[in-house]
């Protein structure tokens, strides 16, 4: 079924179909649900979090020191109050994106956390370009022929794409210097047409002295008949003039139709399922690309040569398994893929009844990759008899990242929960941390804390440590 190393190439489909009704068998994360998306839920103030309850912090093995070292609100936005997305830290500093509440345009504020029980937020940047939020930042410490120092990528989005009463909102990839991070600087902006929505998410990475910037536009092959490419490779050696490399055609795979519109895949499984780049990461050293493309599957590349991408394999799923393959992390040197798929429509005609769980899957050969086992909770099956209030993002998983042998799960009103995947065919829950009214969008994992963002009550800092918990709580 598969081409085993396929060489893809950037041609384009000059005249294809272009469905513009959805077909009732997409019910499930149809086109555009995924992007300003997550039950945006009440946007708490610093003050309104000390009314909540204290933090349900549970947890044993390697975990079980935890505790909630930290609960700060960002600061208004020129008497806006935005809420977080995801997060990300380096060099001792946190950096959280903002969603869409209040208009959006609350950019990426930057946290010291010397003391990571006092996070104090010492700089926005990235909120110049009207009309758009600032979903995800990744930041390296990057050095090549332009630029020496810590570089921040940052996704952009229109909040009303291609909007005819604001010419100046556009969605891409901004770039800053942050080796300061008190007063991060402009370099560049890789815009996109304002056609796509924007860039969803993204993955900073280096090779040698050369940096790249792998790009997810989920929608842009959809929205412009085949003119972008979902996933993009730019080269950001320079900031200040980032030069795309290659964007992938899915029409390039053995089972994708040349008639494929860019969404609307007509699956060997008798399905029509969705297709779109949700996100992207790379392995360590920037030598293979996992990108998230919904139905289908984890597409993996190798990216060594980031002009001429080389397609290896993908993840598949069972005829009655909504794909939705959402985000990755890799474990055991690379050997190891965790998959989150993100479904919060639980229900579907030929489809298992579940939101979105995680699956790990073995990669030591990268075309031919091995399921090992399923994670799923309690929320996972958690569905309401009647239609009312069934489509949820509360009950779906998210984002994962690893540390050790240890998963880390961001799990909307889960909150955090933790898995340990010392044996990967048999994951097990080891913790779990749960704020009152919980919105867990992203957790980053550090050596010495875990970060988590709840989308309504900003950033949360869980710490090693021996403070005393009454009854597996404490703040």
């Amino acid at each position: 079924m598969k081409k085993k190393k396929l060489l893809l190439t950037t041609a384009l489909v000059g005249t294809m179909a272009f469905g513009a009704t959805i077909p009732t068998s997409l019910a499930h994360d149809a086109l555009g649900s995924d992007v300003n998306k997550g039950e945006e839920r009440i946007v708490f103030s610093n003050e309104d979090l000390k009314t909540l309850e204290s933090s349900l912090l549970k947890g044993r093995k390697n975990v079980g020191n935890f505790y909630e070292a930290a609960a700060v609100q960002i600061q208004e936005l020129e008497g806006v109050q935005n809420n977080t997305a995801d997060v990300y830290a380096h060099n001792g500093y946190a950096y959280l994106g903002t969603h869409t509440a209040n208009g959006g345009n609350g950019g990426v504020r930057v946290f010291d956390l010397k003391d990571p029980s006092n996070p104090v937020e010492i700089a926005v940047f990235a909120h110049d370009v009207p009309y758009t939020w600032q979903e995800k930042v990744i930041v390296k410490s990057v050095n090549t022929p332009h630029f020496k120092g810590d570089l921040a990528a940052v996704s952009v989005q229109q909040t009303s794409r291609n909007n005819s009463s604001r010419p100046d909102s556009v969605g891409g990839v901004l770039l800053y210097d942050v080796t300061d991070p008190t007063d991060p600087q402009k370099l560049g902006f890789y815009q996109l047409d304002r056609r796509i929505t924007g860039t969803h998410e993204l993955y900073l990475t280096t090779q040698g002295n050369r940096a790249l910037v792998l790009a997810s536009s989920p929608y842009a092959d959809y929205y412009t008949h085949g003119e972008n490419e979902d996933f993009q490779i730019i080269d950001v050696s320079d900031p200040s003039n980032p030069e795309k490399l290659w964007g992938s055609d899915p029409r390039e795979l053995e089972e994708i139709s040349e008639k494929f519109n860019g969404y609307h895949w007509d699956a060997p499984d008798g399905h029509t399922r969705p297709v779109f780049n949700h996100s992207v990461i790379t392995d360590n050293n920037g030598q293979y690309a996992y990108v998230s493309m919904w139905d289908l599957g984890t597409v993996i590349f190798d990216i060594q040569d980031p002009e001429n991408p080389v397609y290896l394999g993908r993840t598949e799923y069972r005829d009655d398994q909504k794909g939705a393959a959402h985000s990755a992390a890799l474990a055991r040197g690379g050997n190891i893929l965790i998959e989150t798929r993100e479904v919060s429509n639980p229900v579907g005609d030929g489809y298992e009844d579940a939101y979105g769980y995680t699956r790990i899957l073995d990669i030591k050969d990268k075309t031919n990759p091995v399921l090992l086992s399923e994670f799923t909770t309690e929320l996972t099956y958690d569905i309401p008899e009647t239609s009312q209030g069934r489509t949820t993002f509360a009950k779906t998983v998210h984002d994962p990242k690893v540390h050790g042998n240890t998963l880390y799960l961001s799990y909307y009103s889960g909150g955090v929960i933790m898995v340990d995947i010392t044996n990967p065919n048999n994951p097990t829950e080891i913790g779990r941390y749960t704020p009152e009214s919980a919105n867990v969008w992203g957790v980053f994992v550090d050596r010495n804390y875990v970060l988590a963002s709840d989308m309504g009550q900003g950033l949360k800092v869980l710490a090693r440590g021996n403070k005393v918990v009454n009854n597996g709580k404490g703040r």
